[in-house]
């Protein structure tokens, strides 16, 4: 018997049957990869495991002994600590207060400040070089980078000392120097005994630090690898039933059409924030213009100043010639600009009200009647028209939209744009978190979007995808604008030692 044994797991949120006799077992001291395409189960899983969602049915054991998990209290007190994707710090709180929430050590009922800042620092120490060599100890979460915040939320995970830890797609908001940093921690706590199970759709990550693989579609087992005698096409054609090279589908949406010179859309003129220093771009009609260089170097700052969702000291924004002022989110969709966010749960959906809300919600004032009435059955025949169009995997458009997948949440924040046909499109890291199958789906929106004429621009964390679908790529550090590459300029050589600033390429 594994240490970790998962047998005959089910699970159904209302009609979207999640798990349907999924299976996992793992041992002592091994990094574990738990994959499969969106919808496929992994997370549900993974959040049976930590208790924070019950299984219809399950058979569990740890080292041996039936385990039984009711709620995350539980799962602390058997040594399982788990990292999402979503955050669970406290902003205003410090770095050092929200790590201290793993143990909360106390005297007589007290918090002992002194004590916790010292078993704070021992555990940020494994981190140092995430944090370019700071440990932002007494430093309020919210004044960290994203990725920064990841880190904290690992270390806050780490610190509960844990003999199962679970990181489900904890590496999504980290640049690569980060994630390596957090690699050489997990073989550390691999050597030592700890089992983790790490979910990734980054094939690369899971060949660099997992040992096995469990792999999970449609919520059964469908395969248990030894991942050095698996390819990554393997490990696909297990995931998602056939070959999909994310990266080629990526590569259509660019060759399906060329921009030659098409009419400008949207103008940006020296545009300045508190992050970014003068910018200027165009884009024009069926354009996607990419936004490269390393993570956190102004390229998300630029979109939400665009969509006004972030304010701008300086500069101009004209669309189709003209000028346009966007002091706040509401002008920027008046004017036909559309935002999908890199945080989709904090940012793109109202968690828990329903799918058919989440998806007619930017677009319900243009089918309004009267003073403002919305009718029942034109609201759900928009929602139905976009489900069909992007083929969100749901129960019904009523079912809040928190049970649905990472990549159908996505497409859910994808779709409710689609139904305002905006002039401009602005692309936030759209497929962070979400599997190759899902990825081409979007890659398949994208194109259509260009098709029509719209103008888009794309931040995104994974290279190959950047290259794969841009027709120009902006280089961005510290804020500027420092390198433009042209279609037949673009390669991964090229886009990283421009990123980097390297002179001689």
């Amino acid at each position: 018997m594994s240490f970790l044994e998962m047998h005959d797991v089910h699970k159904r949120y209302g009609g979207v049957v999640a798990l349907r006799g999924a299976s996992l077992s793992a041992e002592r001291g091994e990094v574990h990869a738990l994959l499969g395409a969106n919808g496929s189960g992994k997370s549900t899983l993974n959040k049976i495991l930590t208790g924070v969602a019950a299984p219809d049915r399950a058979e569990i054991s740890l080292d041996g002994e039936p385990l039984r998990v009711a709620r995350p209290q539980d799962a602390h007190e058997h040594g399982i600590a788990a990292v999402y994707q979503e955050l669970s710090l406290i902003p205003d709180l410090t770095v050092a207060a929200n790590i201290a929430l793993a143990f909360e050590e106390t005297r007589a009922g007290f918090l002992r400040p002194g004590s916790i800042r010292e078993r704070a620092e021992a555990v940020l120490q494994r981190f140092a070089a995430a944090f370019r060599g700071r440990l932002p100890v007494d430093v309020p979460v919210a004044q960290l980078s994203p990725g920064e915040q990841q880190i904290v939320e690992i270390c806050k995970a780490i610190a509960r000392h844990p003999q199962v830890l679970v990181l489900d797609e904890a590496t999504a908001s980290l640049h690569a120097a980060q994630v390596e940093v957090l690699f050489d921690v997990v073989r550390e706590l691999r050597d030592a005994g700890t089992l983790v199970i790490f979910t990734s759709h980054r094939m690369g990550e899971i060949y660099a630090v997992c040992d096995r693989a469990t792999i999970l579609r449609n919520g059964e087992l469908v395969g248990a690898v030894d991942l050095a005698e698996t390819s990554e096409q393997q490990l696909v054609e297990l995931m998602v039933g056939q070959f999909a090279g994310a990266a080629e589908a990526a590569g259509e949406v660019v060759e399906s059409h060329t921009v030659g010179e098409q009419p400008v859309v949207l103008t940006v003129e020296d545009f300045t924030t508190s992050r970014l220093q003068g910018i200027s771009l165009e884009v024009r009609a069926g354009e996607v213009l990419g936004l490269g260089g390393l993570a956190g170097q102004g390229q998300s700052d630029l979109l939400a100043a665009i969509f006004g969702a972030e304010r701008h000291r300086g500069g101009r924004l004209l669309l189709d010639g003209r000028e346009i002022r966007v002091r706040r989110p509401s002008h920027a969709v008046k004017a036909g600009i559309a935002f999908v966010p890199g945080n989709r749960a904090r940012e793109g959906l109202l968690p828990v009200r329903p799918i058919l809300e989440n998806l007619t919600i930017a677009s319900m004032r243009g089918r309004a009647v009267g003073v403002g009435l919305l009718r029942q059955r034109r609201e759900i025949a928009a929602a139905q028209a976009a489900v069909e169009q992007l083929r969100i995997k749901l129960g019904s458009v009523r079912d809040p939209v928190s049970t649905l997948s990472g990549g159908n949440q996505q497409k859910v924040v994808v779709g409710k744009w689609l139904l305002e046909s905006p002039r401009v499109v602005l692309l936030d890291d759209p497929t962070k978190g979400i599997d190759v199958a899902a990825k081409e789906e979007l890659y398949e929106v994208i194109a259509r979007l260009t098709d029509e004429g719209v103008a888009v621009i794309l931040n995104s964390s994974d290279d190959e995808e950047l290259l794969g679908l841009s027709h120009r790529v902006l280089v961005f550090y510290e804020g500027q604008v420092v390198d433009e590459l042209q279609r037949e300029d673009l390669s991964r050589d090229r886009l990283v030692a421009s990123s980097l600033q390297v002179v001689d390429r």
